[in-house]
C-alpha cells in the first residue's frame, strides 16, 4: 500500500473532519502533519488495536432529521406559542447577547470569545457563550438573549437549529470568524499547507462553501483584520465589520507578572520565534539565512523557537543554536518570550497571511519585547516603527534589524518598555478604534 493510500483511507479522513470540527484547524493539521510524517518514516503505531477489535458497524438508512429543539418547538406550535409577537431588542432596553461557537481552540476562546466581555461591558451590555455542542446551555442562553453572535461554525445540523431558533425568537443574527476558512482561493494558495498531503488541503477547501454558508444565514459578519474584511466582502453582501483582537485584562496581568518574573541575561541575546501550530516551518524559511548569518555574528546569541516546528528543516547552524520550548499554559509562555530580548514574525505573502491577525505582537508587547515585522497582515498595526519594533518593507534585511537591536541593547529595551505601555494605552477593550468598528457596536444598540 502506497504512502498516500495510507494517508488518505476514509477513516483517517473521516477522523481528521471531525477533529477539524470539533478541535480546530490546528489542531488538525498538527494531528495529521504527524501523523503523516510517521506513515512516511514507517514508525511503528502507538494505539495498535488487537486482533479482536470489534468490527465497524454497516452505516444504517438515515431516517427523517429530527433536532434536539423539535420537541419543544412541536410543543409551542401545539400551544399557538411558536412566533413571538415581537423581537427582545424592541421591549427590552438592556441588549444580551448569546454567543455559541466552537471552544476548543484556547487561542481562539481567549481572543475572540472570552475578551468580548469585556468590550460588551463597556457598551453596557451582557453578554454569555457557550460552546455550540453544549445544546442545554445553548438553549437556555438563547431565550434570555436579545441577539445572537455564532462564532466559527461551519452549515450543519446543529448551526442550522441554532438559526431557527434564533428566527423563531426574532433574534438579531451575528457570525464571528478570524480565519479565511471561507476562501477557496486563500486556502488554494497557503504556503503553510504545503507541509500537508494535496489531499487534505482539497478537504480544507471541500469545507469551505460549509463556513458561507453559515455567514451567509446571520445579518452582518465581525471578523478580526482589514484584510479579512476585504475577503469577507468578496462572498457576502451582508456588513461586514472588524473587531480586532485586543489586549484584554488578563493579557495586561500576565504581561506585568511576567516581565516582574523574568530577568534577561546580560550576557546573551535572544531572539523568540512562536509557532502555534504546524507549517510556520514555511514562515521561517524566509529568514532561514539571515538568522543564520545573525547567530553567526557572536556566540552570544541564541534562537529560541516557542510552540511546535520540526527542527529538522532548520539548517545545520541554526540547529546547533536553538533552544525549543513547548507551549504550556499562557503564562508560562509570555514567561519565555519575557526572557528573550526580541521577537521574530516572518509571514509569507499569499491570502491566507493577509488576513492574519496581531496576536504573537500583542503577546510580545505584554512581555515587554519589541516585535520585528514585515508587512503581511495586521501585525503592522500596534507598532510604532523605531519606538515599539521594527516594521520591514518589502526587501529590506532582517538582518539589518537584528543587528540594530543586538548592539544597541539599551534601545532594545526601551522599544520593548515603549510597546507595553502602548499596549496598555492604545491595545486594551474599548467600543471603538483601533479595536472595534463603532457601527458593530450600534447595531447591536439599536
Amino acid at each position: 500500500m502506497s504512502i498516500a493510500t495510507q494517508i488518505l483511507r476514509a477513516d483517517r479522513l473521516a477522523r481528521f473532519g471531525e477533529v477539524w470540527r470539533t478541535e480546530g484547524a490546528s489542531r488538525a493539521i498538527g494531528a495529521a502533519f504527524r501523523h503523516s510524517r510517521r506513515i512516511a518514516r514507517k514508525e511503528p503505531r502507538l494505539d495498535v488495536r488487537p486482533p479482536e477489535a470489534a468490527p465497524v458497524p454497516e452505516p444504517q438508512p438515515s431516517g427523517p432529521k429530527s433536532f434536539a429543539f423539535t420537541p419543544l418547538w412541536r410543543d409551542l406550535a401545539r400551544s399557538d406559542a411558536f412566533h413571538m409577537p415581537a423581537a427582545p431588542a424592541v421591549s427590552r432596553r438592556r441588549r444580551s447577547v448569546a454567543m455559541i461557537g466552537d471552544l476548543n481552540l484556547p487561542q481562539c476562546r481567549k481572543y475572540r470569545v472570552e475578551q468580548l466581555d469585556e468590550v460588551f461591558a463597556l457598551a453596557g451590555f451582557d453578554y454569555t457563550f457557550s460552546h455550540y455542542e453544549d445544546i442545554p446551555r445553548c438553549l437556555g442562553i438563547l431565550q434570555e438573549a436579545t441577539h445572537l453572535l455564532l462564532y466559527r461554525l461551519p452549515e450543519g445540523d446543529l448551526t442550522t437549529m441554532y438559526l431557527y431558533e434564533a428566527r423563531r425568537l426574532k433574534l438579531p443574527v451575528l457570525y464571528d470568524i478570524d480565519d479565511p476558512l471561507f476562501s477557496v482561493s486563500a486556502y488554494e494558495t497557503y504556503a503553510n499547507m504545503d507541509v500537508l498531503p494535496a489531499e487534505l488541503k482539497a478537504h480544507f477547501i471541500a469545507e469551505a462553501p460549509g463556513y458561507l454558508a453559515a455567514m451567509n444565514g446571520a445579518d452582518a459578519i465581525s471578523v478580526s483584520t482589514p484584510g479579512l474584511v476585504a475577503q469577507a466582502e468578496q462572498y457576502t453582501t451582508r456588513p461586514v465589520w472588524m473587531r480586532r483582537n485586543f489586549a484584554d485584562s488578563s493579557t495586561l496581568s500576565a504581561g506585568q507578572d511576567a516581565r516582574a518574573a523574568v530577568r534577561r541575561s546580560p550576557k546573551e541575546f535572544h531572539v523568540a520565534f512562536a509557532s502555534g501550530s504546524n507549517g510556520h516551518e514555511v514562515d521561517f524559511a524566509m529568514i532561514n539565512d539571515d538568522i543564520a548569518r545573525f547567530l553567526d555574528g557572536g556566540e552570544d546569541r541564541r534562537l529560541m523557537i516557542l510552540g511546535n516546528f520540526d527542527v529538522n528543516l532548520l539548517s545545520e547552524p541554526i540547529r546547533n543554536r536553538v533552544t525549543c520550548k513547548p507551549f504550556t499554559s499562557y503564562d508560562g509562555y509570555l514567561r519565555w518570550l519575557a526572557s528573550a530580548d526580541c521577537a521574530v514574525m516572518p509571514l509569507r505573502d499569499d491570502a491566507f497571511n493577509r488576513a492574519k491577525s496581531a496576536v504573537r505582537v500583542l503577546d510580545a508587547a505584554a512581555a515587554g519585547i519589541p516585535a520585528i515585522i514585515g508587512m503581511i497582515g495586521d501585525l503592522s498595526a500596534p507598532v510604532k516603527h523605531g519606538e515599539t519594533g521594527l516594521v520591514l518593507e518589502d526587501g529590506e534585511s532582517w538582518l539589518d534589524a537584528l543587528e540594530t537591536l543586538a548592539r544597541d541593547r539599551a534601545l532594545c529595551r526601551a522599544m520593548g518598555k515603549a510597546a507595553a505601555e502602548t499596549l496598555e494605552r492604545d491595545w486594551s477593550a474599548c467600543t471603538g478604534q483601533p479595536v472595534i468598528d463603532p457601527e458593530m457596536i450600534q447595531w447591536i444598540r439599536n
